[in-house]
């Protein structure tokens, strides 16, 4: 079981090496991080982009891309279809966004002559090591589906199950939180929380995870809250993903966490063929680092 960053990092530098290719390449950000993941052999890389600026901007900064593929196209989309293309083919086991937009980047992944599609929603994956919780904390979607249904949160649980096993989280844990723990009619979120339980009880997830909801943010994470609380559920305090009902509060509690508890974080983008790593500017290195070390781990199979 993967219980921290350095435990991901290590397990992932003892694999063989998967392939990630970068769709727009052509971006200092983008190519300190590959250069830092390919250092510490996480992966192997091919970028896509202008490759005359490419090459400019790593002699510029000394970036080492000496033992990296160039693969020269200029256009964004072009560059993200000829990305999206590798991986569907099986050329990589991996997308990552460089300079261009992401819906740019999604449209190719959603095309469906070349595209990476499943018949699943796609959403945001966040990975937090708390040290106060001694494991590593997944939660969807703080980045991406802005105001899930039903259907949508199922689709985004099954995404998130899919990241805990892949970690080797024994009997994955989810809590779609809520602000209390009753079922409220003009409470959407606690009415679909129960709904997901009771879903996760006919084995729509399968037969190796709970989901417990509605719970609050506390009776999710905090034993003894859930205790004082009254809560007697195998998952309360126990979670290992949290499902938001909304966009704000993921971001909030994700940027939140980030910028003012300084956490450590990975993010990708699950429920294609292959996972996808779409950083954000305003993530650290380092959080991009651990993103593309997320998504090699998990290409693994």
């Amino acid at each position: 079981m993967i219980r921290s960053f350095a435990d991901l990092y290590a397990a992932t530098a003892s694999l063989p090496r998967r392939r990630m290719v970068v769709a727009a390449a052509q971006d200092l950000e983008v190519l300190q991080a590959v250069e830092d993941a390919a250092t510490r052999k996480l992966v192997e890389v091919t970028l896509i982009g202008d490759g005359a600026r490419i090459q400019e901007i790593a002699g510029e900064h000394q970036v080492d891309i000496s033992k990296m593929e160039v693969v020269d196209i200029s256009d964004y989309t072009a560059a993200a279809r000829e990305a999206v293309r590798r991986v569907s083919s099986g050329e990589a086991h991996m997308l990552m966004k460089g300079i261009l937009d992401s819906a740019t980047l999604l449209r190719q992944v959603l095309d469906r002559e070349i595209g990476l599609r499943t018949g699943r929603l796609l959403c945001h994956v966040a990975v937090m090591e708390i040290p106060q919780l001694g494991r590593l904390l997944l939660m969807t979607d703080g980045g991406m589906v802005i105001a899930p249904n039903l259907e949508e949160k199922t689709d985004m649980l099954k995404n998130a199950f899919d990241v805990a096993r892949g970690l080797g989280i024994n009997q994955p844990k989810a809590v779609p939180i809520t602000a209390l723990e009753q079922v409220n009619p003009k409470m959407p979120a606690t009415v679909d929380a129960a709904k997901l339980q009771e879903l996760a009880a006919s084995g729509e997830f399968g037969d190796d995870v709970l989901v417990s909801g509605p719970l609050a943010f506390d009776g999710a994470l905090d034993p003894e809250a859930a205790r004082h609380k009254g809560i007697k559920d195998p998952v309360a305090g126990l979670a290992d993903i949290l499902l938001m009902p909304y966009i704000e509060v993921g971001n909030v509690f994700y940027k939140a966490l980030v910028r003012y508890a300084q956490i450590k974080v990975a993010g990708i983008i699950v429920g294609a063929k292959a996972p996808i790593v779409l950083v954000s500017r305003s993530d650290t290195p380092e959080a991009k680092c651990n993103s593309i070390a997320l998504a090699s781990y998990l290409a693994r199979d």
